[in-house]
């Protein structure tokens, strides 16, 4: 009895798994290509709508705008990835810039040191953020970062006296207003930054622990990961890229001003979101992240073609992210089943 009861067994466990396999394989492909689907999608229906869409000079202009949002994207993915978010990027891109601004045109001391300042105040920042969410315990980043959005923004307005600084130097503007050909520089620096950070979340094992934190934190910390070092590391990068962002800024504007930054940080999690994240932590890719940052900036840009104005359009962009959010909740749900 024993030995005609194993086959039975095996063929009855057997014969769904293929199923299981082949809904799998289809949610992981949607979950990995969507956004890509979605992007090609909206190029199409705007090469349709206006054919000036396609043109080299439009699309190189919408390579050079989405270059400090995807920036700046990138570096949120992480907090995300841990289940956190980081509300000050965009004060900390002002602050920076105006420490860059301040060594640069006011003191006239070497653009050089100036980027090295600007991308230190940003890592600074950023690792203040991982701080105090680790060694005050903070029940979640959304309270400590949106203490220090509100901090960053007021010592750029305090130490500039609510003023912008014009004149920067030519190295200073060189990333965010020179070009190799047609290609912008920005957006170079852009699949560079990119490249590197899709080896650290992938072939290292810092990377992995972000991961494991965003999936299950108390396990991770089981298991032996240095969950605070990692998360402070998290916010000290979120922290270097939107000071990385700030200094494109300074190129394509050739200005520093306090109130730079409004709301970047909304995009940037837009993007992420958008790209495929999800904001439970532990899902979401930089390659997906990228193509988040595109799909905004096309979305503007198609949106400027066709004469729309700009309030419809922060609707437009509120409908995309409320669309993707909802598509990251039915993934979950659908993922538990």
């Amino acid at each position: 009895m024993n030995q005609q009861s194993r086959p039975i067994e095996i063929e009855t466990n057997s014969n769904p798994s293929p199923i299981v396999n082949k809904g799998s394989k289809t949610k992981s492909f949607i979950n990995r290509f969507g956004a890509l689907f979605g992007l090609v999608a909206l190029c199409v229906i705007l090469t349709i709508l206006t054919p000036s869409f396609l043109k080299a000079d439009n699309l190189m202009n919408i390579a050079r705008q989405s270059s400090i949002n995807a920036l700046l994207s990138l570096g949120m993915l992480l907090p995300i990835l841990t289940a956190g978010i980081d509300l000050s990027i965009g004060s900390i891109l002002a602050f920076a810039i105006i420490c860059a601004g301040m060594v640069s045109v006011t003191w006239g001391m070497s653009p050089i040191l100036a980027i090295l300042v600007c991308l230190a105040v940003g890592a600074l920042a950023g690792w203040l953020n991982g701080v105090l969410l680790t060694k005050l315990r903070l029940p979640h980043p959304f309270i400590s970062t949106l203490g220090t959005m509100n901090i960053f923004r007021g010592l750029a307005l305090v130490v500039t006296g609510a003023s912008p600084i014009f004149g920067f130097p030519y190295a200073v503007n060189f990333v965010g207003q020179e070009s190799i050909g047609i290609i912008p520089i920005s957006f170079i620096l852009v699949i560079v930054a990119y490249i590197i950070f899709h080896l650290f979340l992938n072939r290292t094992s810092t990377g992995r622990y972000i991961y494991a934190i965003g999936g299950n934190k108390e396990a991770a910390r089981l298991s032996g990961i240095p969950v605070d070092r990692v998360l402070v590391l998290v916010y000290t990068l979120s922290g270097f890229m939107a000071a990385l962002g700030g200094l494109v800024l300074i190129g394509r504007t050739n200005s520093a001003s306090p109130i730079a930054g409004l709301s970047y940080e909304l995009d940037a999690i837009a993007a992420v979101i958008i790209g495929g994240a999800s904001f439970f932590g532990g899902v979401g890719t930089v390659w997906g992240t990228l193509i988040g940052a595109l799909i905004i900036a096309v979305l503007r840009n198609g949106l400027n073609l066709l004469g729309t104005s700009s309030d419809l359009q922060t609707i437009v962009i509120g409908i995309v992210i409320i669309a993707a959010v909802y598509v990251d909740v039915l993934r979950r749900k659908s993922s538990k089943t």
